[in-house]
C-alpha cells in the first residue's frame, strides 16, 4: 500500500527544482531593475513642483498598491495583447515571461516609489542648503550628501519589497511560466497529484533558504552603509 507521507520525495524534488530557479532569479532580477528605474521617475514626479505630475503619480501608486497581484497578471496576460492586436499588432506568440516580468515591474515600481520618496523627504533639507553654501553645485550636494543618506533609509524597505516580490513571483504558474513554482506542479500533476505535501514542502524550504538569504544579506549592507552614521556619544 501505497505511504501517504514519503520523506524521500521531498530530498528527490530540489534536484528537479533547483534548475528552474534560473527562470525565477530572471523575472525577479528584470522586475526590480525596471521597477526601481520607473519608481525613481515616479518619485521624481510625487516630489517635484508639479502638481498634476504629482496627482498622475500618486494615483498610479494608490491603484497599483490596491491591486492583487494575481488580478493584475491577468489584466496585463489577456489586457496588453487585446490593446495591441487593435494596431495590428499580435502578442498571443510573445513569450510569457514579458509578461511577468511586465506585471512585477509596474507593482515594484508603485513600491519603490514610495520608498525612494520618503527616504529622500526623512533627510534633512537644511544639509543641502549648507552643501550648497560651502561651494558644491546642486548636483554634487545631492550625490555626495542626501543620496548616500538616502540610500541607507531605503535599504530595509527595498529589501522587503525584493521578499514580497520573490514570493508573489511564484503566480507566474498561472499563466503558463514553467519557474520553480510551475516545475513543482508539473512534477505534482505527473505523479497524479499524489504526494503533493512532499513537493510543496520541498519548494517551501527553497523560499525560506532564498528569504533568509535575501534577508540576513541586506541587514548585513544596512549595517555597512550605517556605519558612517553612528553617533559617538560625549563620556
Amino acid at each position: 500500500m501505497q505511504k501517504y507521507f514519503d520523506a524521500s520525495y521531498i530530498w528527490g524534488a530540489f534536484p528537479a527544482l533547483i534548475p528552474f530557479l534560473k527562470m525565477t532569479f530572471l523575472v525577479v532580477s528584470l522586475s526590480v531593475l525596471f521597477g526601481t528605474l520607473l519608481g525613481l521617475v515616479l518619485a521624481a514626479m510625487k516630489v517635484g513642483n508639479n502638481k498634476i505630475a504629482q496627482k498622475l503619480a500618486n494615483g498610479y501608486t494608490t491603484i497599483l498598491r490596491c491591486t492583487p497581484s494575481i488580478v493584475l497578471l491577468f489584466l496585463v496576460y489577456y489586457g496588453v495583447p487585446a490593446i495591441f492586436i487593435n494596431f495590428g499588432i499580435d502578442l498571443n506568440d510573445i513569450d510569457k515571461a514579458f509578461f511577468v516580468v511586465l506585471t512585477f515591474t509596474l507593482q515594484f515600481a508603485a513600491i519603490m516609489s514610495e520608498v525612494i520618496r520618503s527616504s529622500y523627504e526623512s533627510i534633512d533639507k537644511g544639509q543641502f542648503e549648507a552643501a550648497v553654501s560651502v561651494g558644491l553645485s546642486p548636483f554634487q550636494a545631492y550625490r555626495r550628501i542626501i543620496f548616500p543618506q538616502a540610500f541607507v533609509v531605503a535599504l530595509p524597505n527595498f529589501g522587503n519589497g525584493l521578499l514580497e516580490l520573490l514570493k508573489e513571483g511564484s503566480l507566474a504558474y498561472t499563466i503558463g511560466l514553467i519557474d520553480v513554482m510551475g516545475k513543482a506542479n508539473m512534477i505534482i500533476a505527473s505523479n497524479y497529484n499524489s504526494h503533493a505535501l512532499e513537493i510543496y514542502i520541498a519548494l517551501s524550504i527553497i523560499y525560506w533558504v532564498l528569504s533568509i538569504a535575501i534577508e540576513q544579506f541586506f541587514l548585513k549592507l544596512e549595517k555597512l552603509f550605517s556605519k558612517g552614521k553612528q553617533v559617538i556619544k560625549s563620556v
